[in-house]
């Protein structure tokens, strides 16, 4: 790669080269574009490369989270839902995003399967307000690949017992895309 020189003009008038193109602090110093070591640069350092232990979802900005979500998905009754399996550095959860447009309080459960068997349930109450609103299960620490992983939302109408009313919706994150379950 080659560098750029370009002329850069200080605040008493004065011009100089700059080897790169870019201001790395005061203007003062000598002709060969030498900066005062103290200022800050304009332009700070990248993030060092993640090591070999690092998360792999480290992207310099803090933790990413990747989804993998299923379809939104609506049930004639009027329950809309999206169901995904998050993932941030090392710790995986489950999180449906839904609308109650059913002018009833509805139950619902989400379920987070994992590798080996293992599951994680959560028990919603979903208000009777046409309201974007989220259900997530606690955060776990990942076990395995992340596509091992599934989540599961079900939307039933209100009964003593969650569950024990009509299942009006299913979302998971790896339903179809078409027809939905």
């Amino acid at each position: 790669m080659s560098a750029r020189a370009s002329s850069r003009v200080s605040p008493d008038g004065s011009s100089r080269a700059a080897s790169d193109g870019f201001s790395h602090g005061s203007s003062h110093g000598s002709s060969r574009g030498d900066t005062d070591p103290k200022a800050p640069s304009a332009f700070p350092a990248p993030p060092p490369a993640p090591s070999a232990g690092s998360s792999p979802l480290l992207l310099g900005l803090g933790l990413a989270t990747a989804a993998r979500c299923g379809p939104g998905l609506t049930s004639p009754e009027g329950v809309e839902a999206q169901t995904c399996v998050l993932t941030q550095g090392d710790d995986t959860w489950a999180r449906t995003y839904y609308r109650n447009a059913t002018g009833s309080a509805l139950d619902a459960v989400l379920s987070l399967m994992a590798p080996e068997g293992r599951t994680v349930q959560m028990r919603c109450a979903v208000a009777a307000e046409d309201e974007p609103e989220t259900c997530e299960t606690p955060r776990e620490r990942t076990r395995g690949t992340l596509d091992a992983y599934t989540a599961v939302a079900e939307f039933s109408a209100f009964a003593r017992e969650a569950g024990e009313g009509p299942l009006l919706l299913r979302s998971g994150s790896n339903s179809p895309g078409a027809g939905g379950s």
